[in-house]
């Protein structure tokens, strides 16, 4: 695997391709859950909260989408996705340090507790808990993290 991977901003032509990317990297990380009959809603999501309202950086190797991360005015990073086939490569590293770049205050997110692999990411890359709460629409319990400078 090679990290022969460059970094674009998001472009309406991406969505069906950065919606599919989501969802086969969230049905790898909870198999247990469909994500495919969150697709509709997924898309709703995309278009009407984080496409206004966020920057979005795609990255491309060899002309596919290989993963993407949103960061709202705030610093909050919304979505941090990287195809599951470049899981362990530096393209999620990568999109982190880009994240900090496009927010230079600092970054918060929230991570889902029982994804022990996530968290010990962010760690590596800087973050910090920083409290817990619940996912409004999940219900589950996710941890709040912060990178500060």
């Amino acid at each position: 695997m090679t990290s022969s991977f460059h970094f674009r901003p998001y472009r309406a032509a991406d969505e069906d391709a950065a919606i599919e990317l989501w969802r086969q990297t969230w049905q790898q990380a909870y198999p247990s859950i469909d994500f495919n009959a969150r697709v509709a809603w997924w898309r709703e999501r995309w278009r009407s909260e984080l496409v206004p309202q966020a920057a979005i950086v795609v990255a491309e190797q060899s002309g596919a989408l290989t993963g993407f991360v949103t960061i709202d005015q705030t610093g909050y990073l919304d979505q941090l996705v990287v195809d599951p086939a470049h899981w362990g490569s530096p393209l999620a590293g990568a999109l982190v340090d880009e994240a900090k770049r496009l927010s230079p205050a600092g970054v918060t997110l929230l991570v889902n507790k029982d994804n022990a692999r996530a968290i010990r990411f962010y760690e590596r890359n800087g973050f910090a808990h920083a409290g817990e709460d619940v996912n409004p629409t999940s219900g589950r319990p996710v941890l709040k993290m912060a990178w500060t400078p």
